[in-house]
């Protein structure tokens, strides 16, 4: 599996597609529908699975370093829920997410996701005027499409090993995809 057959999987689904066009109305600066959205298609195509696996939130993500405070992403999930409130929204704002892992700033939504505990969780879709789609993934996919789960660089540090190793643990992946190859740290 390449990345022009995750952009087909996302293009062939039609939910994933109104969830982009919706994201793509807000005009957010430097954006992309990530984590679970991706990496759970991808997953439940490689397991044969022929419904998808429910998320728990849909995580949008972009980049506006000129107003870093979290009321703009509450309003852009206000607009999303009136657009579409079947849809549980996450808009996170990476001008600011920096904070929350003691990180230096991140200069842009791919920075912030090389920054997200999995490698394979560090992965969007953004969908420009045109419908043509593109993958970000500053790791690139092949932990996704072979089905391993590793932290990315930042979560191998001693003092976020814990961080990395709760949370895999907490989402319970192997549970539903069971053939992951989870790497501990």
């Amino acid at each position: 599996m390449n990345e022009q057959n995750i952009i087909k999987l996302i293009s062939d689904d039609n939910w994933m597609m109104h969830v982009l066009r919706l994201v793509r109305s807000l005009k957010l600066p430097d954006w992309c529908v990530c984590a679970g959205f991706v990496r759970s298609k991808v997953w439940d195509h490689l397991h044969g699975f022929d419904t998808s696996t429910p998320l728990s939130d849909v995580d949008v993500v972009y980049f506006d370093a000129d107003n870093t405070k979290e009321t703009p992403e509450k309003a852009y999930e206000k607009v999303l829920q009136q657009l579409d409130a079947s849809i549980p929204w996450s808009v996170k704002n990476q001008a600011r997410m920096h904070t929350k892992n003691g990180h230096v700033p991140y200069v842009s939504t791919e920075d912030g996701l090389a920054n997200f505990p999995e490698v394979c969780t560090a992965i969007g879709a953004h969908l420009d005027d045109n419908d043509q789609m593109r993958l970000i993934a500053p790791y690139g996919i092949d932990d996704l499409v072979n089905l391993v789960v590793r932290p990315t660089p930042f979560f191998t540090a001693e003092d976020k090993k814990d961080v990395y190793a709760q949370r895999v643990d907490s989402k319970r992946w192997k549970q539903t995809w069971n053939c992951l190859s989870i790497i501990r740290v």
